[in-house]
C-alpha cells in the first residue's frame, strides 16, 4: 500500500488542504534552498504547490514532480503550461527515475501518509547526486489547532466517529525530531531540522467546517452517511468551538506548525 492518505478529488484537497500548502511553500523552499541550476524532484506533489513555487526559479532546467493520486497529476498538469515541468503519476517510496540523476529533492507535506517513510527518504537518496540536498516537511501533531479543534469536537459530540476517519494518535513523523531521525538513517549528512510556522486564516465557519466535513479521507464518508439529526447536531457543536464565545460568525486564524528537514546526499 503505498500511501494511507485517502483522496477525494482534486477540488477537494485543494479546499481543505491545497490552499496551506501553497502557504508553506515559500518558507519551506527559503529553508531547503534552490540549487543554481539543474533539475529537481517534487516527490508527492499533489495539485502543484511546491512545483509551482520552484516553477517561479527561472535557474532550474527542469522540474520533476510525480505523485501517486492520477487527479491530482491531472490537475497539476492543467494549471501550468511551464515547459520545465513534467508530471506523472508514481510512488515515492519507488521513484521511477536514476541514480544521481537530479539537483535537489524535496517533499513537502507526504511523508507522514506514506506507507514506509524510510523507503521514501532511502529512495531521495538514491536519485540525489552526491551534494545535492533533500528537504521535506511534514505536519507537526500538536501544531494543527484548527484540526484538533475540529476532531476533539466530533470526539466529544459523535463517539461513533471513533475508527471512521479520526485520528487514533500522532502520525508517525509528526513530533519533532522523528524525521530528522530518518534523514540521518538514511545517510545524509549536514542534516538539519526547523520549525515552519504558517497561519491557517478561515474567512468563517463554513470555511472551516465545510472543506473539512466533505474532504479528504473516511470521514467525510462516515459524516455524510449519519442521519440529517446527527449531521445538524455535529455542525452546531463545530460551530459553537470555532465561534468560541463570539456572538458574530466571522474570520479566524490558527498559527500552525510543520518540521521541516534538509540534508546532503554523500
Amino acid at each position: 500500500m503505498p500511501s494511507t492518505f485517502i483522496a477525494r478529488g482534486a477540488d477537494a484537497y485543494e479546499a481543505s488542504m491545497g490552499r496551506w500548502s501553497r502557504r508553506l511553500a515559500d518558507p519551506f523552499l527559503a529553508f531547503a534552498g534552490i540549487p543554481p541550476h539543474g533539475r529537481v524532484l517534487d516527490a508527492g506533489c499533489g495539485t502543484g504547490s511546491l512545483t509551482l513555487a520552484l516553477s517561479t526559479h527561472p535557474e532550474l532546467t527542469a522540474i520533476e514532480a510525480l505523485d501517486f493520486e492520477e487527479n491530482f497529476v491531472a490537475a497539476l498538469r492543467a494549471r501550468t503550461d511551464d515547459p520545465r515541468i513534467s508530471a506523472r503519476q508514481g510512488d515515492v517510496c519507488a521513484l521511477p527515475y536514476d541514480d544521481k540523476s537530479f539537483d535537489a529533492a524535496y517533499s513537502l507535506l507526504v511523508l507522514h501518509f506514506v506507507s514506509n517513510a524510510e523507503e521514501a527518504i532511502t529512495e531521495m537518496r538514491r536519485v540525489l547526486k552526491p551534494g545535492a540536498t533533500a528537504a521535506a516537511a511534514v505536519w507537526s501533531h500538536d501544531g494543527m489547532p484548527s484540526w484538533r479543534l475540529f476532531w476533539n469536537t466530533i470526539r466529544a459530540v459523535e463517539p461513533e466517529a471513533e475508527g471512521n476517519g479520526i485520528p487514533s494518535g500522532p502520525r508517525p513523523m509528526t513530533a519533532e525530531g522523528e524525521l530528522r531521525a530518518l534523514f540521518v538513517n538514511a545517510g545524509f549528512a549536514d542534516v538539519t531540522e526547523a520549525r515552519l510556522t504558517i497561519m491557517m486564516d478561515y474567512a468563517d465557519f463554513d470555511d472551516f467546517y465545510l472543506p473539512k466535513v466533505y474532504g479528504q479521507g473516511r470521514f467525510s464518508a462516515f459524516f455524510e452517511a449519519l442521519p440529517e439529526a446527527r449531521r445538524e447536531r455535529l455542525r452546531e457543536a463545530l460551530k459553537a468551538a470555532y465561534l468560541d464565545g463570539r456572538s458574530e460568525d466571522g474570520p479566524r486564524g490558527f498559527e500552525s506548525v510543520a518540521w521541516a528537514v534538509r540534508g546532503v546526499a554523500r
